[in-house]
């Protein structure tokens, strides 16, 4: 290859090896410092691109290397479960990591293209950019906030943060983090830098200690039950008697106050089921005095169907219907349905449920559901708050198979425990089912791919973190506001096209 050819990639292949390397410090490897030190590594060759373009082409390379290491597994769900052409799969996975990829490029553009000193850019106006940039990502198109930068903080001092700034706020604490790193290299600058990275690490571990919220009655027992029900046998109804059977079993097992199943667990419509069924699963918990949570999916006159949870036992049986829907999995965008001649999803168009619904009151507590891909959005699983007592996930990630996704997905619910000051219980088809306290600590977890219940118990709590107060406005706004008053102070240094 032409030597000159060479220099030219040089830069774009460590940018995607940087984005790459980040992946690493999500679950399951979860080495918190990595993606630091990627973000540094990629502020450091924005330096040397001065041309807008130049800085957008690292950006998207930086995009491409973190989302095909991080989120290829959509592959695994395309291919594997929804029976689409490999090579088809492969081109439609490449062009959905490619369009992630426009956000970093987008930041890598704009904090070219308004230039400005160097310290300033780098400690200011790309942490901003950075913010805004990943809360798009987790709106446009209905959003796909997975791989935020935050959520790689789940285990480190970063994470005293969560409670006031979300996880958008932790994203921002790791490009300011990763612009004090490139700070030290610079002698004048050094002692400064210290001491800012003393001070940020510092205040987030002082934070981490402050009980934001406080517990609510006593704790209560609780049973996750994990079927582990293959995905390519999940919707063979010649495999649906021995799936109720198996989950009968697990229930008539279970001696907690709170026995809560997976996403569609029984994976037949309710008004399907035989009435017997419902009344014997019903009985099951009421004998101890208990209650349970069933996803199952639910249907009306009109022809509408949801995806949905529904509690039986002691308590009188109430419902939650999914809201924030997954496109291509539960509903075709429109113009999008020749999607269905190609991928073969069960119940690919659900309807969205309400966003009034109001917590579930079951075993003494108020209960806020939230069914697989939504606890994803922070904004939306604070809504019931601070009405409810305890967080539930329901999850089936089976359709992305032994893959990083179950562990990403349960280091997203760390975030929402240490957001809301709300114990989390996640119950899964296959995995990672697991009990995670109101500090987004993992008490307690069950492997990936077994069959087997997680017992425990879950403590209540009252009260409201700042970000429960809030969301994520403030953080947006001070974002905003901050890009507004750059531009318009460096307006005369900005860079042509």
């Amino acid at each position: 290859m032409n030597p000159a050819v060479l220099r030219q990639l040089r830069a774009p292949l460590a940018a995607c090896a940087l984005g790459a390397a980040a992946v690493l410090g999500f679950a399951p490897t979860a080495l918190a410092p990595l993606p630091v030190l990627s973000a540094a590594g990629l502020l450091w060759l924005w330096q040397g691109a001065a041309a807008p373009r130049r800085a957008a082409a690292l950006g998207f390379a930086f995009g491409m290397g973190l989302f095909l290491t991080g989120v290829s597994w959509v592959y695994i769900s395309l291919h594997d479960y929804g029976d689409m052409p490999a090579a088809l799969a492969a081109v439609a996975t490449l062009l959905f990591c490619a369009f992630l990829a426009l956000y970093p490029a987008l930041v890598g553009y704009l904090q070219a293209r308004l230039g400005g000193p160097l310290a300033a850019r780098q400690l200011v106006l790309i942490p901003a950019l950075w913010t805004l940039s990943e809360w798009l990502r987790g709106w446009i198109f209905t959003g796909f906030p997975w791989l935020s930068l935050g959520y790689s903080q789940a285990e480190s001092p970063l994470r005293g943060y969560a409670p006031l700034a979300g996880v958008f706020g932790l994203s921002w604490l790791v490009l300011l983090c990763a612009a004090l790193l490139l700070a030290l290299m610079r002698p004048t600058r050094r002692g400064a830098a210290v001491a800012a990275l003393a001070l940020v690490l510092g205040l987030g571990y002082g934070l981490d200690r402050i009980e934001w919220t406080q517990p609510q009655g006593a704790p209560i027992t609780v049973s996750l039950l994990q079927g582990n029900i293959a995905q390519d046998l999940k919707w063979d109804a010649g495999r649906f008697a021995s799936t109720v059977q198996l989950y009968q079993r697990m229930i008539e097992r279970s001696a907690a106050r709170l026995t809560i199943l997976p996403e569609t667990a029984i994976p037949r419509f309710l008004d399907l089921l035989d009435p017997a069924l419902v009344s014997a699963l019903a009985a099951s918990a009421r004998r101890h005095g208990g209650d349970l949570i069933v996803g199952v999916p639910l249907r009306d006159g009109a022809g509408r169907y949801y995806n949905s949870a529904i509690s039986l036992g002691a308590s009188p049986s109430q419902r939650y219907d999914k809201i924030h829907l997954v496109p291509f999995g539960e509903f075709i965008p429109p113009g999008f349905g020749w999607v269905l001649s190609i991928l073969k999803i069960p119940l690919a168009d659900f309807s969205r449920g309400s966003t009034a619904q109001a917590p579930l009151a079951l075993a003494g507590q108020k209960i806020a559901v939230d069914i697989c891909y939504e606890d994803a959005f922070g904004e939306e699983i604070i809504r019931p708050l601070p009405q409810a007592t305890l967080l539930v996930n329901v999850s089936n990630v089976a359709w992305f198979g032994d893959s990083l996704a179950p562990h990403q997905h349960l280091q997203i619910s760390q975030l929402r425990a240490l957001e809301t000051g709300r114990d989390m219980l996640r119950a899964t088809n296959t995995g990672m089912t697991a009990i995670i306290d109101h500090h987004g600590h993992v008490v307690a977890a069950l492997p990936a791919f077994t069959q087997g219940t997680l017992s425990g118990s879950a403590q209540g709590r009252s009260g409201a973190t700042p970000y429960v107060r809030w969301g994520n406005a403030p953080l947006l706004l001070l974002a905003t506001l901050l890009c507004c008053v750059y531009a318009l102070r460096h307006r005369k240094s900005v860079a042509p096209l």
